[in-house]
């Protein structure tokens, strides 16, 4: 059964996805690494919605737990795990300049397709560029994994630096059609 945690830094979310495999366990994004380590889960890896501190902060935590752990991007996604400008953690004074510690653990997914990423889970990736060059929103089952690309009943944030509004809106576009086929849309942030 996926579980959703509320992260204590931007209100972010990190989903946890269980594999069917004793305790194994995929994240959605990562933020309070030990709210996961509590309940007992073995990490796998981590798929990232895009690359901004509120949700990677967490990466390097758990790679200090598990080494092994997998880190899924795109190219954008992989430059900005590795520059805080881009991921925005230069501008945050309560938390300090991110780079991911371990680059040689991100793998980059080049294209849109069906990835079977571990025994236990496949996953289709869908650019969703416009909020950020590196959102990525992941279809696992019935649930389309959105990040900021698409957070229900808030705007797509499209002043920062590196956004694009005439992307944001194609990729919105295409989201809430797949919301209106009957997907369920498992945001990045937590909204009241």
């Amino acid at each position: 059964m996926i579980q959703k945690i509320v992260n204590s830094f931007l209100t972010s979310y990190t989903y946890i996805i269980p594999t069917g495999n004793s305790n194994d366990c995929w994240l959605v994004d990562c933020g309070d690494v030990n709210k996961v380590i509590e309940q007992g889960f073995c990490v796998k890896g981590v798929l990232i919605t895009h690359c901004h501190i509120g949700h990677i902060y967490g990466l390097n935590k758990l790679i200090s737990k598990y080494p092994d752990v997998e880190i899924y991007t795109n190219a954008d996604g992989k430059d900005g795990l590795l520059t805080p400008k881009w991921n925005m953690s230069k501008y945050h004074d309560e938390i300090e300049d991110f780079v991911f510690c371990k680059p040689e653990n991100i793998h980059v997914f080049e294209s849109e397709d069906q990835y079977r990423i571990d025994e236990g889970l496949t996953v289709e990736v869908l650019f969703t560029p416009g909020h950020e060059p590196s959102c990525i929103t992941y279809k696992i089952g019935n649930c389309l994994y959105t990040g900021d690309a698409y957070i229900p009943g808030v705007k797509v944030v499209t002043n920062l630096p590196r956004s694009n509004k005439q992307q944001a809106a194609e990729s919105l576009d295409r989201l809430q059609q797949l919301e209106r086929s009957g997907m369920e849309i498992m945001p990045g942030h937590w909204v009241e």
